[in-house]
């Protein structure tokens, strides 16, 4: 085994280097900082650490068999280029891992292993299921050291107790990720998006919860309300100026089902206004701009307002995204139906964060600060506070993984120690 030594980044080319460093880290009682392309770091709570353990070295793709829908890769591989090379077989990650590039100013896309370790999906999760779903297995280390293996190389894989489920999203505190077996989806043929205007956000959740209820199978469903702040978003070209609000419903499959389904759900939200139709090339890159909240820009005019991730019911998601904008002064859009709203909220505003977490949690939701300077991270609870039991229950799950908090140490939690 190759010794480890501790320096400001420590790069490791294999699992081996991955379980030598980490048992260092336990020895010397050193923190670690995990990172592939450092893409998301500025997610969490700041932690504590001038020790970084760099996975960007293991990026191959170990094994991809389209027949059988599955790719194995090594967690420091990057996302673009895995997307590219499944792209290149008409398959797709079906629950459209989102991209934090745009929101948060960084460049790149990040690796496979922080998107199952941030686990954060985009539009088509009201059909497909989020990353966790679509990771089959992994080979981790743990905060002991020691390497372990979970699921399988196949779809149908029964293995007992699911470690997948608790490692997906949880943001490299568990263990350290160092090759996942995923899911993968043929991707369709063809979309539509159908395309309502004017609409206030009770009107919209009221159209899109219409839409998600109808036998047509909807894959996405938006709500952009009206803007006097945002500019115009590339993605979102083909629907004018940000304005005016515009509700988004997406169908996807072979080009004559998309069409045939497109013009019957027209048909069912007429009542709600005149709706047009997108095709693919007007339609694909507005789900992207959804996707990656590209409305609240790190670039763009609200790019220096804290971002809100809140995850409610979707049918008390209009009402509670109006409630947050008319009381903060702030910007919100909606995904998923309502069940995900995106809030851009004024900046040096006093209880800004109370007032978000006591109007999520009347609503039964929890929020999450995705974007925010270090100050403010200092300040108040990235992740939405869990109930004493809850939390009990998770920090006897993190003690299981890595008793001595070696891994991310902090990220989550405030104030958190061994």
């Amino acid at each position: 085994m190759r010794k480890a030594f501790f320096v400001d980044t420590l790069k490791v080319r294999d699992a081996a280097d991955v379980e030598a460093v980490v048992r260092s880290a336990i020895a010397g009682d050193q923190p670690l900082e995990i990172i592939g392309h450092g893409s998301k770091r500025q997610i969490g709570q700041p932690m504590a650490t001038n020790a970084v353990l760099d996975l960007s070295a293991l990026n191959a793709v170990t094994a991809y068999e389209p027949n059988e829908l599955v790719i194995t890769v090594q967690a420091g591989a990057p996302l673009a280029d895995v997307t590219s090379l499944i792209d290149s077989k008409s398959q797709q990650f079906a629950f459209e891992p989102m991209h934090t590039a745009s929101l948060l100013g960084v460049t790149g896309h990040g690796t496979i292993g922080g998107m199952i370790a941030a686990g954060l999906a985009g539009p088509r999760r009201i059909k497909a299921g989020g990353a966790r779903d679509h990771l089959l297995g992994a080979h981790a280390v743990s905060g002991f050291g020691d390497s372990f293996k979970t699921g399988g190389r196949v779809v149908k894989n029964v293995t007992g107790y699911d470690l997948c489920k608790l490692i997906a999203g949880s943001w490299g505190t568990l263990a350290v990720m160092t090759e996942v077996t995923l899911k993968v989806m043929p991707r369709p043929e063809s979309e539509r998006t159908l395309v309502l205007r004017g609409l206030d956000d009770l009107a919209a959740n009221r159209a899109m919860t219409v839409a998600l209820g109808s036998p047509f199978d909807v894959s996405g469903a938006a709500h952009v309300p009206a803007s006097s702040l945002r500019a115009e978003v590339t993605g979102l070209a083909p629907l004018g100026s940000p304005r005016e609000a515009v509700t988004l419903v997406r169908l996807e499959g072979i080009t004559s089902s998309a069409a045939h389904r497109a013009r019957s759900l027209a048909a069912v939200l007429s009542s709600f206004g005149a709706v047009e139709i997108l095709d693919d090339l007007a339609s694909a890159p507005v789900w992207s701009a959804i996707r990656d909240v590209e409305p609240f820009a790190a670039a763009g005019p609200l790019g220096a307002w804290p971002v809100w991730r809140i995850v409610c019911p979707p049918a008390a998601g209009g009402a509670l995204g109006q409630a947050l904008a008319r009381d903060s002064g702030g910007e919100v859009t909606y995904d998923w139906g309502g069940g995900l709203i995106w809030a851009a909220l004024p900046p040096k505003a006093d209880g800004m964060a109370t007032l978000v977490r006591q109007r999520v949690d009347a609503a039964g939701g929890h929020a999450t600060l995705l974007r925010a300077s270090q100050a403010v991270r200092n300040e108040v609870d990235v992740f939405h506070p869990q109930p004493g039991g809850l939390a009990a229950l998770n920090q006897r799950v993190r003690v299981s993984f890595d008793p001595k908090a070696i891994l991310n140490r902090g990220r989550m939690t405030r104030g958190v120690s061994a």
